[in-house]
């Protein structure tokens, strides 16, 4: 019998449901925080979930400990299962989880909804809003009504949508164990999470293999699968635990690099090469690269690249967004990589709402290597998030400047201060001028009209002491839409001022979009890709602010935090 047994992330998603399932139940508020508490710790947690297992250190964890969460903890990791949540779950319709997706609709809402008026879908819930039936119950309104229908047509927008860390980590689990069958030559992800995007439909894995019934054999036994949609001797689909649709394509290592090529797309970028190929009397399928009847031996993409008579254009600029006719001039530009960082900003402690303490962030920091560390915690006004009162603010300091001696890497102090509702920073002057840096950032009333916030977010920019704006338009994929602002204007004012703009690299949010980044580096702006860390694993989100850089075209010379630190040190007291 084959299982799945449960990684980290999917244990950390257990956990919330069953917190999101004592809610509904009205259990004791401090056993739902429980579980939350414990989901963040797990998440702050730098080891793998089973090294921590298998040498016992699960219940040293505080907020695990060795009571109920560590024994349901084991319990997904070993059996891919949780009793507790098949219980809990009883006693609620399938709906009611459906509901919970709508964006803006939680777990005491929704059980109101099903406790007063029956709601137990979102079709139910639809059909209740347009007739007006949640206007007179207590706590709802007509504005709440529109806001859930809002949500509604968001909710059936993203469906079958994905952010790229999950189907990552799919892809990888997947491939690691397609690995393990025998006479698989090369294997690579392909499609749209190889090119990056920040938001994927399905996974697509292409192998060369010398015996490909074997793989495709293989490929339907893997234990996270659900469904075989479609099993063929090329092509095999399933569909995957976790809702999204796989596809194994099988080629023979000769046509490999003309498949991983043909099926990385994008399908706007290919039909374009194609079309440039077709005038050299070239014809590129994924089978290869053909003159007449015969084969072009390609070994690798750039062989492909150089046939057609075009540099090597990486997958992640495969977009045609003008990159063939760039590549067509000479060399296509050397783009950022995750080593070229010497530093990160825009990191959270435990002294707001991150899951570790300064120490634990500043030694995972330089473990990476950097260079400098920017520690910048929630201002005062973001009490839901443990904003620093200016009390802490001067301990936290104090508490640096003893760090610092214990460490060869650069500790800057910061802060995440929130751009109030006039634009302007949440401290006042004689405490801003103390930070090395500010990032500015909104975290309220994100309905305001388009030019009321651009005209808050440039205020602020003008603010001498705003290093960098942080998560400028407030999006979270696939959750909420961002807030409505003229980022021509903000482009204007960071070239004006020479307040930056950070490429928020939480896979959450990735804000600023790639398509911006990409303007902004037309008009020579300067970003910071910033990891928004809340926890020690957080900081490796860095590399998804790098692939969004990349597929912007971004260089090492357009990214701020990429100058050594001497140079840094000289920028930040510049800035103010």
């Amino acid at each position: 019998m084959f299982f799945m047994p449960m990684d980290k992330n999917a244990v950390i998603d257990m956990l919330e449901r069953i917190a999101v399932l004592l809610e509904l139940r009205n259990e004791n508020v401090f056993k739902t925080r429980a579980f939350q508490n414990a989901a963040r710790v797990l998440e702050g947690c730098p080891s793998d979930l089973a090294a921590l297992c298998a040498e016992k250190e699960l219940e040293s964890l505080k907020g695990i400990g060795k009571g109920h969460i560590a024994r349901i903890v084991r319990e997904c990791h070993t059996t891919g299962k949780c009793s507790d949540y098949e219980e809990l779950r009883k006693g609620f319709p399938d709906g009611i989880f459906e509901m919970l997706r709508i964006p803006g609709l939680g777990a005491k809402r929704a059980k109101i909804l099903y406790d007063k008026l029956g709601i137990d879908s979102v079709k139910k819930l639809t059909e209740a809003c347009k007739k007006g039936k949640l206007k007179d119950l207590d706590g709802f309104g007509e504005k709440t009504q529109t806001k859930l229908l809002q949500g509604i047509e968001r909710l059936r927008q993203t469906t079958g949508l994905f952010l790229h860390i999950d189907a990552e980590e799919a892809a990888e689990n997947f491939v690691s164990y397609l690995k393990k069958t025998p006479g698989i030559r090369r294997i690579q992800v392909a499609g749209s999470l190889r090119r990056r995007k920040e938001i994927v439909r399905d996974i697509d894995i292409l192998v060369a293999a010398d015996k490909p019934e074997a793989v495709h054999a293989a490929f339907v036994k893997y234990p996270g699968v659900r469904t075989v949609v479609a099993q063929g001797t090329t092509k095999t689909t399933v569909t995957l635990r976790m809702g999204i649709n796989c596809d194994l394509r099988t080629v023979t290592e000769s046509q490999f690099a003309a498949a991983l090529y043909y099926f990385t797309g994008s399908k706007e970028h290919n039909v374009a090469v194609r079309t440039l190929a077709k005038k050299k009397k070239i014809k590129i399928n994924e089978y290869g690269l053909f003159r007449g009847e015969k084969l072009i031996p390609c070994k690798d993409e750039s062989d492909i690249f150089k046939a057609v008579g075009l540099s090597y254009i990486p997958p992640e600029a495969r977009e045609n967004m003008g990159e063939i006719e760039l590549a067509a001039k000479g060399k296509f530009p050397g783009l950022v990589e995750e080593k070229d960082l010497r530093g990160v900003f825009h990191v959270h402690s435990d002294y707001s709402d991150g899951a570790a303490p300064l120490r634990k962030m500043i030694e995972a920091a330089e473990r990476m290597g950097l260079e400098y560390v920017g520690i910048s915690d929630h201002s005062r006004s973001a009490a839901y998030a443990g904003g620093l009162e200016v009390e802490r603010v001067y301990k936290q300091w104090k508490e640096i400047d003893k760090l610092q001696k214990d460490f060869k890497i650069r500790i800057f102090k910061g802060i995440e201060s929130d751009i109030l509702q006039d634009g302007s920073l949440d401290y006042p002057e004689d405490v801003l001028k103390g930070f090395d840096f500010v990032i500015g950032s909104v975290h309220s009333r994100f309905t305001m009209p388009e030019k009321e916030m651009t005209n808050r977010i440039v205020r602020a920019m003008e603010n001498k002491y705003l290093t960098w704006v942080g998560h400028i338009t407030g999006r979270l994929l696939l959750k909420r839409v961002g807030y409505t602002v003229d980022m021509g204007r903000i482009f204007e004012a960071s070239q004006k001022t020479g307040a930056s703009i950070e490429l928020n690299a939480d896979p959450n949010r990735l804000d600023l979009d790639w398509r911006l980044c990409y303007h902004a580096r037309e008009k020579g702006l300067r970003l910071g890709i910033h990891p928004d860390a809340h926890s020690v694993e957080g900081l490796k989100s860095i590399r998804y602010g790098v692939a969004m850089a990349r597929k912007a075209w971004l260089q090492k010379k357009d990214v701020l935090n990429t100058l050594p630190l001497a140079q840094m040190e000289k920028y930040l007291k510049v800035r103010k």
